[in-house]
């Protein structure tokens, strides 16, 4: 209650009680998310610079469409974009995202009613081969997620990454001109970039936001180029990660890698003269927009529609939402569900599985690999276990599309049971938008331990995905919970979202940026020799 109270002191407490709903935890609004930034940092433009961008044009045909991607991150962070207005930075992989866009990549966003500039970046075939599938997710992503894939380090993708951060960093620059402004470098992908726009505009603030998990130093020894990445990191003003683990792990990275005093009390770092500050920001979602969502005569209608499409007829309904990614553990889950209706047959035939599983990175065998693996389990269980009462219809459903987040969001309303299995993972909002999207309490969600959302959502049904007989027990007990007990328990898991959304994650980070850009140079001293 910290946090909450600060913001309430910083807008006004009476105001901000008379603008909260007569039911319902408090929350920081979009309108207070506004005035907040208007009151500590004025005449500052908010620039969000990531690989992925909220929305895509997708060619068909002559015609243009947009679309909404689908990624917990992106989503969330529009919210905050569409709030603030400013820039975002991002790399334009659309099949029309080039017709779109300006001359100079510039589209206003959202398409549909514009309140900040979306600044594409393009990268070439090679561009992505090397940077994106090679160093970001060949080399990286398996170094953080110690999910049992090698990573593989080439010379010629770090290369290739080095140059692709310079190149978010100059359009970063050329958007910002000789503004004043904030910027906020997202994940993995661009840990090199802040060095190159302090090179040039050392007055800005920059920070980043590392939303995967950060490896104990053991690990993060065996990257070749670690000295390199750790001093791209350290070039911010402020470093952020999800849960306090994982920023401990890379202040221990530091301290065995480089010369830098570390100072694991504050969380801080010193190196040649510069401090950065390292902090720990669980993300929420916009859960209030979710809700309306789910609760809207639009997807009650696609909810109908798919219920019908998919013949899902009495059944009660299972639900993964994930990238195809070996550390999201979907064959995980899918043997686990074979394994529930080989201990518990009684479900058979009123228990089916909707698995959405995104192409991703199908470039990387690996992840072909678990595209095979999940095909191969739904079929089995398909062959094993058939809906005797449907007429063909299939038990578990793998739909491999990337769907628009308004699509998506009829399978949370629909879902009894939302299982999300990571092997490991920074945060996982697909967690924290199935609750948000649940308001009617009809649910239960079944949590991997290996999630930072698991640190928040205790009231989950935890179960480890290495653990195949106890994740099939907690699908049974989370399906079977009495009513009264399953609508406290996801009441209870609602209010933790609602309390924590995306608005309050945005100004707890703002927040401590501003804090710590307030302390004297003689205090910054004396507190980080402990004198």
């Amino acid at each position: 209650m910290e946090f909450q109270d600060r913001v309430r002191s910083a807008l006004g407490r009476a105001a901000i009680r008379s603008q909260q709903r007569s039911a319902g935890p408090p929350r920081t609004t979009r309108a207070e998310l506004v005035d907040w930034v208007r009151a500590h940092l004025p005449d500052r433009t908010m620039v969000v610079v990531s690989n992925r961008e909220p929305y895509s044009h997708v060619r068909e045909g002559k015609e243009l469409r947009w679309v909404r991607n689908a990624g917990g991150v992106t989503v969330a962070l529009d919210a905050v974009a569409q709030a603030l207005g400013g820039i975002w930075v991002a790399h334009g992989n659309g099949s029309g995202d080039r017709a779109a866009a300006d001359a100079h990549g510039r589209v206003a966003c959202p398409p549909e009613r514009p309140r900040y500039t979306l600044r594409r970046v393009w990268l070439t075939r090679e561009d992505h081969a090397r940077y994106y599938s090679g160093f970001s997710n060949a080399a990286l992503w398996p170094l953080c997620h110690i999910a049992y894939v090698r990573p593989r380090f080439r010379l010629e993708d770090w290369e290739r990454y080095r140059e692709v951060n310079r190149r978010f960093a100059e359009a970063t620059l050329e958007e910002v001109g000789d503004k004043p402004a904030l910027v906020f470098i997202q994940d993995y992908h661009l840990a090199l970039a802040a060095a190159s726009i302090k090179e040039r505009r050392p007055d800005l603030q920059v920070l980043m936001f590392w939303h995967i998990p950060w490896p104990n130093p053991e690990v993060f020894r065996i990257l070749p180029w670690r000295t390199e990445i750790l001093e791209g990191l350290l070039a911010n003003d402020l470093i952020g990660f999800h849960i306090r683990e994982h920023a401990l792990h890379f202040l221990d990275s530091v301290a065995a890698s480089l010369e830098a005093r570390v100072d694991r009390e504050r969380l801080a770092v010193e190196r040649g003269g510069r401090r950065s500050w390292v902090r720990h920001f669980p993300i929420g979602v916009n859960a209030d927009e979710i809700a309306a969502m789910s609760d809207s005569a639009e997807t009650r209608a696609a909810e109908r529609a798919i219920r019908e499409r998919l013949e899902l007829g009495n059944c009660r309904v299972g639900l993964g939402v994930d990238r195809l990614d070996y550390t999201k553990g979907i064959p995980e889950r899918l043997e686990a569900l074979e394994r529930l209706f080989e201990k518990r047959p009684e479900w058979v035939g009123r228990l089916c599985f909707i698995q959405i599983g995104v192409p991703s990175r199908i470039e990387l065998r690996e992840y072909r690999n678990v595209l095979t693996r999940a095909r191969a389990i739904a079929e089995r269980i398909n062959s094993r276990f058939p809906r005797a009462s449907s007429s063909g219809a299939p038990t578990v459903h793998l739909i491999e599309a990337s769907l628009d987040f308004r699509d998506l969001v009829p399978y949370y309303r629909m879902a009894d049971l939302c299982a999300v299995t990571s092997l490991h993972d920074g945060m996982n909002l697909v967690a924290k938008e199935y609750l948000a999207a649940t308001p009617d309490l009809e649910g239960a969600l079944v949590l991997s331990p290996f999630t930072g959302a698991a640190r928040e959502l205790e009231r989950a049904w935890i179960a480890s995905p290495y653990d195949r007989e106890g994740l099939a027990d907690a699908y049974h007990a989370a399906l079977v919970e009495p009513p009264d007990a399953r609508n406290e328990r996801m009441a209870a898991l609602r209010e933790t979202v609602l309390r924590r959304n995306i608005y309050d994650w945005t100004i707890e980070v703002l927040d401590a940026v501003v804090g710590l850009n307030l302390r004297t140079p003689a205090m910054e001293t004396s507190e980080i020799s402990g004198d």
